[in-house]
């Protein structure tokens, strides 16, 4: 069987975006290069870009395969970590942590819609159903211009950026709350998985500058987007903090994925099929499950050794039973971080580990089955 062809440029990109989040979440900055690119001013676009970018025309021809496809890659494995995560949340309330909501239907196949939120340490993984309700609205949009044919790339590009606008003008104006948040986070990604495609089908060809001129030109309109404006960073979850009205947020967006994507292509000749930054960009939906799981293991050694030793005096307890995302850092010392950021990316790893080993063993199983 020949094996499926690697993007390596792309490969690499999908890796840098998880470690960004790993880090935002950590309260890392070290990867913002001192707040030129907040992480988040484009992070999470930057999930929706790559997916775009490998978005198949050919499936417009099976839309409901296509759909039922994104749900179970998508929303099986989600729902099964959700129901996971809210048994987990009730056992840690048991023994003295606030973490999560209660576990019912509202929390197990709804509240992932409206916040992604319900559970706590899974939180991160909100973008998964959006994911998922994104690229159906995507494909359903370029179904409908094509049979009004209409599909142009532009064209489609310019209809996503325009709802994308009028959603962040919305949200300004505090009208995207509760329920809104949906289609809102839905319209201000659209024209980002858009851009995805169009870089794929338009504008990669033609995307030569010489790396200084490409870096020199975004570090100047980056600069000049940091002195106009108060402040790049917004929430997606929330539809909200876009202090710059609509057109700043996507500017960020773009200069974000620009820098990012040709560090990704300067470092493709150095990528190893085997190495940490494949394994890493290929699992990067365990990752984003999983690593605020990481940084509570990290807490829990270090109150372990606070009970047994007179050590950590400055461990803040409350902090640990009630704030999944508390990364406690001995002596204030910001080093630590870097352990956070490895157990944040480290732990889901080994997680996905098992998970494949006992994926495999489960098909076995049931070919063996299936045989006798």
């Amino acid at each position: 069987m020949q094996k499926h062809e690697i993007d390596i440029p792309f490969r690499i990109l999908s890796a840098i975006a998880i470690v960004l989040v790993v880090a935002g979440h950590g309260n890392f900055h070290i990867f913002d290069l001192s707040g030129l690119f907040p992480y988040y001013s484009f992070h999470v676009a930057l999930f929706a870009f790559i997916s775009g970018y490998f978005y198949k025309p050919a499936c417009e021809t099976q839309a409901l395969q296509y759909i039922r496809k994104k749900f179970l890659h998508l929303m099986v494995p989600y729902f099964i970590w959700n129901l996971f995560y809210g048994i987990f949340a009730l056992v840690l309330r048991r023994v003295g942590f606030y973490i999560g909501s209660d576990i019912n239907l509202r929390t197990l196949l709804l509240e992932p819609f409206f916040t992604g939120h319900q559970f706590g340490l899974n939180s991160a993984s909100w973008f998964v159903p959006v994911l998922f309700l994104l690229e159906t609205v995507n494909l359903c949009l370029r179904v409908i211009l094509k049979k009004l044919h209409l599909r142009n790339e532009w064209l489609i590009f310019s209809l996503c950026l325009f709802a994308g606008l009028c959603m962040v003008w919305l949200a300004a104006e505090g009208r995207v709350w509760g329920i809104y948040r949906i289609p809102g986070r839905i319209m201000f990604l659209l024209p980002v998985y858009q851009g995805g495609i169009l870089y794929r089908e338009r504008l990669k060809c033609k995307d030569r500058l010489p790396h200084l001129t490409y870096f020199l030109f975004l570090l100047i309109l980056q600069l000049a987007l940091q002195a106009l404006s108060s402040g790049l960073a917004y929430s997606v979850v929330w539809c909200n903090g876009f202090l710059n009205g609509p057109i700043v947020p996507y500017l960020t967006v773009f200069t974000g994925i620009a820098f990012w994507l040709r560090i990704a292509r300067i470092a493709a000749p150095v990528w190893k099929p085997e190495g940490w930054t494949e394994r890493i960009g290929s699992h990067t939906y365990s990752i984003m499950l999983h690593h605020m799981t990481g940084f509570l293991l990290v807490n829990t050694v270090f109150y372990l050794i606070s009970l047994l030793f007179p050590v950590f005096a400055d461990f803040d307890v409350t902090a640990f039973f009630s704030d999944y995302t508390y990364c406690y850092l001995p002596g204030g010392q910001e080093s630590f971080r870097w352990l956070f950021l490895a157990a944040g990316i480290g732990v889901p790893l080994l997680i996905s580990v098992v998970e494949e080993r006992l994926k495999a063993d489960v098909k076995i199983k049931f070919l063996r089955l299936h045989k006798n």
